[in-house]
């Protein structure tokens, strides 16, 4: 028996990197799931890929009549819901804080943050009434510490790590958990978008942030969807019951600090330079 057997799940943004991975690994482990999306035909190729379990529907995450849509039209087609997956996102405006549109910041909010609130927002009645639920949340490294982001982008997954906390104070009281995972240097197409490449080309693209990003954290590997994917299902699952308002930091050891060959170097550079005397 899978560990989602029998379970409903909404996911935002699943027809693309760690949405889709996540959506993949839950209907594997039983969960019946309506993936939320912009991206209509690849959502919809998706659920009539993985059978009569799966749906698809149109979501929009910064309209709340597409999330309320969405959450209705789980409990409609499966007769409940078990986790939302508040996954929706995209990398925003990358430059400098004084070139950074207003209209750009408020839609990296719209999406991200919003998006977040309004999956909450709309999960929380019904998972209250059932006395059980687990919501789950995208947040970043990028909310955690500066210089893994873009500024709008690091402030909206700040937020979104501290909601995660908020809601679950109130809805754990409910029966209702409430978590996030903090993903780092993920192989998604996020970065190709952010970087102006339309999203087909930036899906074409993905492989080759493997070697880069292998480099970013002590683990020398990229990080991969499924990775991400693995830690939603957990705090999904009944294996994690006990686990309410955590941030779970999936990167590879990116946030411990500067990397131990580097941090070696330094120490031999301070200590060359004591060796050598004071300048003359």
């Amino acid at each position: 028996m899978g560990r989602l057997e029998g379970k409903v799940a909404v996911i935002t943004g699943g027809a693309s990197g760690i949405g889709e991975a996540a959506v993949r690994l839950f209907v594997e482990e039983g969960a019946c799931v309506l993936v939320a999306d912009i991206q209509d035909e690849k959502g919809r190729r998706m659920a009539d890929e993985l059978g009569g379990g799966t749906a698809y529907q149109h979501t929009d995450v910064s309209l709340e009549d597409d999330v309320r849509s969405a959450v209705e039209g789980a409990v409609s087609s499966f007769g409940r819901l078990d986790c939302i997956f508040n996954n929706a996102g995209s990398g925003g405006f990358s430059g400098p804080i004084e070139e950074t549109p207003v209209d750009a910041f408020d839609r990296t909010l719209a999406v991200h943050l919003r998006g977040v609130f309004l999956g909450i927002k709309h999960a929380a009645p019904i998972m209250k009434r059932q006395g059980s639920g687990s919501i789950v949340n995208t947040g970043s490294v990028a909310g955690l510490h500066t210089g893994h982001g873009p500024h709008a982008y690091s402030a909206a997954k700040a937020a979104i790590i501290h909601l995660t906390r908020s809601a679950a104070v109130e809805l754990g009281e409910s029966g209702v958990r409430v978590n996030c995972i903090c993903p780092g240097g993920i192989m998604t197409s996020i970065f190709g978008v952010a970087f102006g490449l339309p999203t087909e080309e930036a899906d074409r693209t993905v492989g080759l942030l493997e070697e880069p990003l292998s480099q970013l954290q002590p683990l020398r590997r990229a990080g991969r969807p499924q990775d991400i994917a693995q830690a939603a299902l957990w705090l999904a699952s009944d294996d994690s019951s006990f686990v309410n308002g955590h941030a779970l930091v999936v990167d590879g050891g990116l946030t411990c600090g500067k990397g131990w060959t580097d941090s070696r170097q330094s120490f031999a550079n301070l200590a060359l330079a004591l060796s050598l005397g004071p300048a003359e």
